[in-house]
């Protein structure tokens, strides 16, 4: 997989410090009618009326996260007035539902895997970086985002932080497409960030 460009936005795997990710999530409101669809590991936001919207900052903009930037969208729930679906892996554009929910996993200390659209050497370890918004999938309901290798820097307000390389017979650091586990960055968490939203 890390030879070839297959962006899967962010999936959960587990904790720092080797705890194991139980899967657990918040569920937060979804306007109905927001017009953007939100794919299953696309990072989100809470909006100023309380409600999640999708982050849309692209390479060296995503260093500065909005504030509210609460986590990654694993899915959503509600009452669909044609079909009558209640969960959906993605949110798609336009959805009119009075009671929908995003199902979102918010823990600051979750560590994401995310395939980055160029190379990361074994020294980019520890490097921070922000991530490309390339279309999600609405055949899938899964996520185009990947890390964007170009933003890579120190600077500490940078999104996300590689903590570790993905290792098996198809990935390995310094692959085309480097699968990588990383972190949110202090600054680019609402949890952490301690900016609250006006």
């Amino acid at each position: 997989m890390a030879t070839t460009a297959a962006p899967y936005g962010l999936r959960p795997v587990n904790l720092i410090g080797g705890r194991p990710f139980a899967g657990s999530t918040r569920q937060i409101k979804i306007a109905s009618g927001y017009a953007a669809n939100i794919f299953n590991g696309d990072v989100v936001q809470v909006h100023t009326d309380g409600t999640i919207t999708k982050v849309t900052n692209v390479g060296t903009n995503a260093d500065a996260f909005p504030a509210g930037t609460v986590g990654v969208f694993v899915g959503c729930a509600y009452t669909d007035a044609v079909s009558g679906l209640r969960t959906q892996n993605y949110w798609p554009s336009g959805a009119v539902a009075s009671d929908a929910v995003a199902y979102v996993v918010d823990d600051p200390d979750t560590l994401f895997m995310i395939q980055a659209d160029a190379s990361i050497a074994q020294a980019g370890l520890h490097s921070n970086y922000g991530v490309n918004q390339t279309a999600g999938s609405t055949a899938t309901g899964v996520s185009g985002i990947s890390l964007d290798v170009a933003t890579g820097a120190t600077t500490a307000t940078i999104a996300f932080k590689v903590v570790d390389f993905v290792e098996s017979t198809t990935s390995t650091a310094g692959d085309a497409y480097t699968d990588v586990l990383v972190k949110f960055n202090p600054s680019s968490h609402a949890y952490t960030a301690g900016l609250g939203v006006a």
